[in-house]
């Protein structure tokens, strides 16, 4: 009788082990915010090729109008991780208290790979009204937004030509219709990112002078984020950088010439045919695609940089610096695991 006892014993704990372990193996939701951008394709990858999975998360991508709009979600911690961009925005929002971190690199315009570009209109090229940096002093030139790193490309190419910020105008308009505001003369030129600055040299509306790579090499454009919650779990937060720097390595390895052409290039591809709103594998083919650090390191200098320019157009209110947002712990914990990037043959 009292072996029978003993061996219902071992029986029931080894069915609360086997309970344990298949509820600990269940995987953890993790939200995500996106704004459905080609700078996005990290996340797409992690996704498609299953590293999230592998790491344990079940992805539950929401898509964003912009990245300023995952702020608040990420700051009240509805949206664990967000595919944004820093902004004067952003910065203001952690002044006044929001707690987010950038933890690693999402798009950055790393030499050869400066994917916004200054595009002016190709009457004036045609015309002499443009002849350098210092015609575009009173130029209207289109931009996505305010307070973002376009916004600083364009204000430092104006100053290789000696000009100040305000003497070209911006003007504010989404990256579609940079085409039409082209085609129809209301702007002189634009600061486009891909695919929309393809589009406009396809068509032979606009010449594009200068690339951010030549002006603000490892322009921090993108960063991937975290909410303070999500942050504050370690080891939940370092499978979730273990799978990105995976997916990072494998789109660096598709690129090669300013092109996708890699070895990984057909899947890097096909995912963004998959997970963006354009479904032509020939465009993707073509354009300049965004440059990426493949082990997720974050320019700080550039940020830093972004940030100066910011203060002296009073776009920040309040105290903020850099190093209050940004957290490469993450980063540094998965690469000493897994060591520096190493380009596929």
């Amino acid at each position: 009788m009292r072996f029978g006892k003993v061996l219902a014993s071992l029986v029931l704990a080894q069915l609360l082990v086997l309970d344990c372990g298949a509820r600990a193996a269940e995987p953890l939701p993790v939200s995500i915010g996106i704004v459905g951008a080609l700078s996005d394709v990290v996340i797409f990858i992690a996704e498609k090729k299953g590293y999230l999975k592998e790491e344990g998360f079940e992805p539950k991508l929401t898509m964003f109008p912009s990245a300023a709009n995952m702020v608040a979600p990420l700051g009240a911690g509805q949206l664990d991780v967000g595919a944004g961009s820093t902004s004067a925005g952003l910065f203001n929002a952690v002044a006044q208290g929001v707690k987010l971190r950038i933890v690693a690199d999402k798009a950055s315009s790393r030499p050869g790979y400066g994917v916004t570009q200054l595009i002016i209109a190709k009457r004036h090229i045609d015309s002499g009204r443009y002849k350098s940096f210092a015609d575009l002093k009173g130029m209207k030139i289109a931009q996505s937004g305010t307070g973002t790193p376009n916004v600083v490309t364009l204000a430092d190419i104006a100053k290789l030509g000696g000009l100040r910020p305000t003497d070209v105008e911006n003007t504010i308009l989404p990256f579609p219709n940079h085409v039409v505001a082209l085609e129809n003369g209301a702007v002189d030129g634009s600061i486009a990112s891909e695919p929309t600055a393809s589009v406009l040299l396809k068509r032979g509306l606009g010449v594009s002078v200068k690339r951010d790579d030549e002006v603000v090499p490892n322009h921090s454009i993108g960063q991937l984020l975290y909410s303070e919650g999500f942050a504050a779990r370690p080891e939940v937060a370092k499978r979730f950088v273990r799978a990105y720097l995976r997916a990072a390595r494998f789109y660096n390895d598709a690129l090669k010439d300013g092109k996708l052409a890699g070895p990984t290039a057909p899947d890097v591809v096909e995912i963004l045919t998959q997970s963006t709103p354009f479904k032509d594998p020939g465009l993707f083919r073509s354009i300049l695609p965004h440059g990426l650090d493949p082990d997720g390191r974050v320019s700080v200098a550039s940020l830093e940089h972004d940030m100066a320019f910011y203060r002296s157009l009073n776009l920040i209110v309040g105290e903020v610096k850099v190093a209050q947002v940004v957290d490469m712990s993450f980063v540094d914990a998965v690469l000493k695991e897994i060591g520096p990037y190493k380009k596929a043959n």
